[in-house]
């Protein structure tokens, strides 16, 4: 039974540059200075507003909603009986889901001109709607698989999308790898770790690039991989993995470099960075856990979920 309906906002770009440079004017002036379209930027601004008050409008009187900035998810206290309804990108849909346990989350769409929404099946006009149905229990809810990073000091992260594991600076990686039972020592610009839900993002521009560059030095026919072919479905407890730009000599190798972590299995990485080694999740660097000499990570399916409000009804 849900109690209360949680509305996540988040601060468009506008609002951002107004915030660091303190006048609506001043940010006009640094755009134009820049050669960049206010008009663009003030016109993104309305209709997001636009698009906030028309879902609040439509939500169902007599339960109980609470409208949340982005900002305020670190230190917000989301209860078991809350339903929570996300406006903005798939950024927020990711953000929001990092504080959440079992609690639906129900995306809308805000501005489709300008947000792809591949985590976001529903538009402004039909929020409502889609909110009755699952206080009516009535939506179906689609539990989206995780990847999290365990380490051996205690430490957990977990990702919607991706995990990077690597520096922190512009410098190579150096650690061991172990995957069923085959292990080596690595130096490389990190690993990618990709869920479901994020393989068609990050993972497929690794693979994309690494297509690209060995079509040169031997005969590849096709295109490069697609959605389809690094699809694992949202639900699947499966993840890829991939080493970003490896390199081979004396003390490292190369041989396991892409490929794919099972439920029930773990990728063991041993740190060998004495003191820049980091572990982020869906690109927040900001948020990582250090990741130095002596730590150890096994990287798996999380036994966390995303529940995600999707079209498909339930029976």
């Amino acid at each position: 039974m849900i109690d209360t309906i949680v509305v996540v906002t988040r601060k468009t770009q506008l609002e951002e540059l107004v915030l660091r440079l303190n006048s609506r004017a001043q940010a006009r002036f640094y755009l134009e200075q820049n050669g960049v379209s206010f008009t663009d930027y003030e016109q993104a601004d309305s209709r997001y507003h636009q698009s906030v008050e028309m879902v609040l409008r439509r939500l169902p009187r007599g339960v109980k909603r609470q409208v949340i900035d982005r900002d305020m998810l670190p230190t917000y206290q989301f209860g078991t009986r809350d339903l929570v309804l996300t406006i903005g990108p798939d950024g927020l849909v990711i953000n929001t889901a990092k504080y959440l346990a079992s609690q639906p989350i129900l995306a809308v769409n805000p501005d489709p001109s300008r947000i792809d929404g591949v985590l976001i099946p529903f538009g402004v006009a039909e929020a409502g709607e889609w909110v009755v149905r699952v206080l009516e229990g009535k939506a179906h809810v689609s539990r989206l698989a995780m990847a999290r990073a365990t380490l051996n000091d205690g430490q957990t992260m977990d990702a919607v999308n991706d995990l990077f594991i690597g520096a922190r600076t512009h410098v190579s990686a150096r650690y061991s790898l172990e995957l069923a039972g085959r292990r080596e020592d690595q130096i490389s610009s990190g690993i990618i770790v990709s869920t479901g839900a994020g393989c068609t993002g990050w993972m497929r521009s690794v693979a994309t690039g690494a297509w690209q560059v060995a079509r040169h030095f031997v005969e590849l026919e096709g295109e490069p991989p697609g959605p389809a072919q690094l699809a694992l479905g949202w639900e699947a407890e499966r993840l890829w993995f991939a080493v970003r730009e490896p390199f081979v000599s004396k003390i490292s190798q190369a041989n396991q470099v892409f490929g794919q972590i099972v439920a029930g299995e773990e990728l063991v990485i041993t740190s060998r960075m004495a003191d820049y080694g980091v572990i982020f999740s869906d690109g927040i660097e900001s948020d990582h856990l250090a990741f130095n000499t002596g730590l150890i990570a096994r990287i798996g399916v999380a036994d966390r979920r995303v529940h995600l409000v999707a079209r498909e009804l339930s029976e």
